[in-house]
């Protein structure tokens, strides 16, 4: 059976922003990320190099506004993950990790079924990190768990520097999307009793 590519890409824009952003799911964790704002390029690429998926994005503002750019940047991402998935026949599904950041701990767990819901506590006190208020950083992650398609949680434990609480909890995603992605070779069609995602 032939492997089916399981890549995308996606364009986004809007009067606010344009976000334009290509994935290969079983790429090699090869990033080019540029949006302007270091933190998001910093997670993005992240995010990328532990799910080992190669993602290229380029984000630009239109109205010079933090939140609507690090929320485009987000949705798009998500979008042009649940394209290249497809059907997710022969995929995993399931996905689970836990990763620590020095003194922070977070984990992930999720399922990459059609029916999105998202649990996320991130723990986030100071109110920016980075250069990014911690609202519009709350928002991305937000964002990039509502648009994805699936069942995710992503759980920061504890930790005290918010820095390594977010970096930890998207690196958690990452290791857990990687495994729930993952084809599994005794499995053919999707994933569920249903016979559908």
């Amino acid at each position: 059976m032939a492997a089916v590519k399981r890549t995308a890409k996606l364009e986004r824009v809007t009067k606010e922003t344009a976000v334009t952003v290509e994935v290969n799911i079983d790429g090699s964790g090869n990033t080019a990320v540029n949006t302007s704002i270091p933190f998001i390029d910093h997670l993005v690429t992240s995010i990328g190099k532990h799910s080992m998926m190669d993602i290229t994005l380029t984000g630009k503002s239109s109205d010079g506004i933090l939140h609507h750019l690090a929320e485009d940047v987000a949705i798009a991402l998500s979008q042009a993950i649940d394209k290249a998935l497809g059907d997710r026949s022969r995929i995993t599904r399931f996905g689970s990790a836990m990763v620590p950041m020095d003194e922070s701990l977070a984990y992930s767990a999720i399922d990459l079924v059609k029916r999105q819901f998202h649990k996320i506590e991130l723990k986030l006190v100071r109110d920016s990190i980075e250069g990014l208020p911690r609202e519009d950083l709350e928002h991305f992650v937000r964002s990039l768990m509502q648009n994805l398609n699936a069942c995710t949680h992503v759980i920061v434990e504890y930790g005290d520097n918010d820095h390594h609480k977010v970096e930890a909890a998207l690196k958690a995603f990452a290791v857990a999307l990687r495994a729930a992605s993952g084809i599994d070779s005794k499995r053919e069609g999707v994933p569920s009793t249903k016979g559908a995602m």
